[in-house]
């Protein structure tokens, strides 16, 4: 039997830095390092084209087992989550009639979305019947949450249920929900009511030991666009600012740490996201640990994961599918407590049974099929990802005392701090797409070509103003500064919509011609091109002359003409062409050819290349179709 400490490929001689940083440059020929392989991430730092052992020297939190202080590892000795879906509940008993048939599924924890203000102890009664509350973890949200614990809290006096013979998380967020989403807190004398009632709710059901009354919706600064950086830093300062306000009314410190639950959104950035929960922990561990609880369990975070709706589009939906398919990888490497993967239609309808039903397989593939749940942090000792988990860690940290300097959460909010650094990350943003840096599948880059909106894609949907599913009002007083959750893909949307209820069906017409291989690369961009803005193309695979194309252009009346040819035979057949059209549709050039002054001196305006614009071009061009 072989020893189990012996080193693989021995016999191979070792490789040093120096020599691959040698080889690197070689095969480089003189290009600029920093600017080939160095990604300049937006969350502040730089990563390396690889790493290796000795990046690791220095990674102060290394050598700490899962479950142990300060739970970089994980806050668990496994690495078993809970697999949670979203309900409505309009009618308690077809809910939980809903709530059975979801258990049954593979579902272990269950989101339940109540906006009924007049939401009474018989209703809690019919919507929980033959639940077992001990078995089944649940999480209350909407406008009637507040009501609902007490009602919840009370039934569980009234059962005589043991300490731990319920499982229950209750979405009450007065800092991110009211004032950073609405603008509003109800404060007196300095003292905001707010904090009042969960400290009165957390001694309320201080016997219950699974109850979780606080909650922190760092979603929501994800979705307002900000960086993975500023997600967990404005996460943290919203739960340490819930630590010292509930300390200050008299909660134990242990107690207040215990009874919050945070709740990220997780991104298509696959291992800057098991980073940031990885990183998630380790720094609220060490904040909790400055208050000295009594037991250092306290410290440990309790975190649950949702797929990103900044990411999802409404045209090409089942891409979605893939997002949140990656997103929940990754929230499962990085081990948090539950998971809540978004049906791919949610941005823009109820969702259905079907998507309802794939969001769900998403994780029991994950657990069942690819055993995520079977090793505990699957990502410790990686190079790359425990470099990421230090980085990120270290901007977060480092734009958390920012926060702390100012006040903390809300005095920093107030200030209009939190707002700005999330509003820059977002233009930042908005801008990539606008120019293809980043990529939204489906949207940006790559549309299906024939799709029209159906029926379900209304205005509202595509502007983001659909009110909340409660039903109750998310207007901000007058003058005060929110975040505004919004969708990447929005802009697109608006301009393709726009299209599809024109009544209009422009068509963009590639006239291929010259050296086929440059034909046929810039047909297939300019036809990628057009169609995000829901314009039908034409493609063509060559044509032998000028003429020939522009006569084919003309006869399938097309409104947009793009010449697709090499930079070299642009100085004649754009001429010919742009002659021969005379006219009759707007004519294009795919490309920013070195002759493109000699062009425009010939009348030709009109140019598409990969340093454009995209959206920006696109309304010229529908502005010009007269759309």
């Amino acid at each position: 039997m072989a020893n189990k400490e012996q080193k693989l490929f021995a016999e191979f001689p070792p490789v040093t830095t120096e020599r691959w940083e040698e080889a690197i440059k070689a095969d480089l020929k003189g290009a600029d390092y920093e600017k080939k392989l160095v990604w300049k991430t937006a969350e502040g730092f730089n990563v390396r084209p690889y790493y290796r052992a000795e990046n690791l020297e220095g990674l102060r939190f290394l050598g700490s087992q899962c479950g142990e202080f300060p739970y970089v590892r994980g806050t668990k000795k496994n690495n078993d989550w809970l697999i949670l879906q979203t309900i409505e509940v309009e009618c308690p008993r077809e809910a939980n009639a809903r709530i059975h048939a979801l258990l049954t599924k593979g579902v272990e924890s269950i989101g339940l979305v109540i906006g009924n203000k007049e939401f009474s102890a018989d209703d809690l009664d019919t919507l929980l019947g033959g639940v077992s509350l001990r078995n089944t973890e649940l999480t209350f949200s909407g406008c009637a949450t507040k009501k609902v614990a007490r009602l919840f809290i009370e039934k569980l006096d009234r059962e005589n249920a043991g300490p731990d013979d319920a499982r229950a998380n209750f979405v009450l967020d007065p800092i991110v929900k009211k004032l950073t989403l609405k603008g509003t807190m109800a404060c007196k004398s300095g003292q905001c009511k707010g904090f009042e009632n969960l400290a009165s709710l957390i001694g309320a059901g201080a016997k219950y030991k699974k109850l979780r009354t606080v909650s922190v919706s760092g979603e929501t600064f994800h979705n307002s666009g900000s960086t993975i950086v500023q997600e967990l830093a404005f996460t943290l300062a919203a739960g340490h600012e819930y630590l010292v306000r509930l300390t200050e009314l008299g909660v134990p410190v242990e107690k207040a740490a215990r009874s919050i639950r945070f709740s990220m959104a997780v991104s298509s950035n696959y291992f800057m996201e098991i980073a940031k929960f990885r990183a998630a922990r380790m720094l609220w561990a060490n904040i909790v640990a400055q208050y000295e609880p009594s037991c250092e369990c306290a410290a440990k975070m309790f975190a649950h994961a949702v797929t990103s709706r900044w990411n999802m589009t409404v045209y090409d939906p089942y891409v979605n599918m893939l997002r949140g398919t990656t997103e929940a990888m990754s929230a499962a490497i990085a081990g948090v407590h539950s998971i809540e993967v978004l049906p791919f239609d949610a941005a823009y309808e109820k969702p259905t049974d079907f998507s309802a039903r794939i969001a769900r397989n998403v994780q029991l593939l994950l657990k069942e099929e690819s055993h995520f749940n079977q090793v505990c942090d699957a990502a410790g000792g990686s190079y790359y990802i425990e470099n990421l988990t230090a980085s990120i860690a270290e901007q977060a940290w480092s734009l958390f005392k920012q926060v702390e300097e100012k006040g903390g959460y809300i005095a920093a909010f107030e200030a209009g701090f939190i707002q700005d650094q999330v509003e820059a990350s977002a233009a930042k943003k908005d801008l990539n797409i606008a120019k293809r840096r980043e990529t939204l599948l489906g949207t940006n880059q790559f549309p299906n070509f024939s799709e029209v909106a159906g029926d379900e894609i209304t205005e509202e949907v595509v502007t983001g103003k659909s009110s909340c599913r409660c039903g109750c009002s998310s207007q901000a007083p007058e003058g005060v500064r929110t975040l505004k959750p919004y969708r990447g893909a929005m802009a697109f949307e608006q301009m393709r919509l726009k299209v599809d209820r024109s009544g209009k069906s422009p068509k963009a017409f590639m006239v291929t011609v010259g050296a086929l291989a440059f034909a046929r690369a810039r047909a297939q961009f300019s036809c990628n091109f057009f169609a995000c803005a829901g314009i039908r193309v034409q493609d063509n695979t060559y044509f032998h002359s000028v003429e020939e194309g522009i006569r084919a252009a003309v006869e399938a009346k097309a409104d947009i003409v793009v010449i697709c040819a090499s930079d070299d035979d642009y100085a004649t057949l754009a001429p010919e062409a742009y002659k021969l059209l005379d006219g009759r549709a707007i004519f294009v050039v795919a490309g920013a050819p070195a002759c493109k002054e000699e062009l425009e001196a010939q009348g030709i305006k009109n140019f598409i290349s990969i340093r454009d614009n995209v959206l920006e071009t696109l309304h010229y061009y529908l502005k010009e179709l007269g759309i």
